[in-house]
């Protein structure tokens, strides 16, 4: 599989609720999205989870009832296919990028970071986006036995070295002071460099 060969690639893990998604859309707002794309490792999953289980693929990727009515065994299909291809849903999930800066806005397993460490050696920063179990019950999380305690939300609670972690407790001048160093590299690594160079991805 060919790809655009990233210049930094911004791989963000987080539990449920703690913002990462509204982290990684602030981003890529101040980059552009000319320059700055967001692949989800979710979304292939959640894709082909639809297409096996005859499912409406849009609602799940929503934020709804639908999606949390189907999680806990969509949690489990995915683990069945990560033993048995650790890079399927990563391999899915960049298979249309271009921009010479990837984020990776769902990181959630450390099979999910040796993949990218091993395909794009000297291109990873790892971030972590926490916020407080009193910041994320007021954005609606509960924890869920099967779901709050799998390998799905603990898997990088520990063993891993982050470059940036980002306490995002809905304060945007903290936030966006956090943000500075972060940008001020993907700005440097991307900077005039648009060339569209390409790579081959194996396993």
């Amino acid at each position: 599989m060919s790809t655009t060969n990233p210049l930094l690639i911004l791989i963000f893990s987080g539990k449920r609720k703690s913002g990462k998604d509204y982290v990684t859309d602030l981003i890529q707002k101040r980059l552009g999205a000319e320059v700055c794309c967001i692949l989800r490792l979710s979304g292939p999953l959640k894709e082909q989870y639809a297409k096996e289980h005859g499912l409406d693929y849009s609602e799940l990727l929503g934020a709804g009832k639908y999606k949390e009515h189907y999680r806990a065994d969509m949690i489990q299909w995915g683990e069945r296919k990560r033993e048995q291809d650790p890079g399927f849903f990563c391999r899915l999930a960049i298979r249309e990028a271009r921009q010479p800066v990837w984020i990776i806005s769902d990181a959630r397993r450390m099979s999910d970071l040796q993949w990218f460490w091993r395909e794009f050696p000297q291109h990873c920063r790892c971030v972590r986006v926490e916020a407080s179990v009193r910041t994320r019950l007021q954005r609606g999380w509960t924890f869920t036995p099967g779901i709050d305690d799998a390998e799905s939300e603990c898997g990088l609670d520990q063993g891993v070295q982050f470059d940036w972690i980002i306490n995002n407790d809905g304060d945007d001048n903290v936030l966006n002071e956090q943000l500075r160093g972060l940008l001020a590299l993907a700005k440097e690594k991307s900077g005039d460099n648009m060339d569209q160079r390409t790579v081959t991805v194996n396993g």
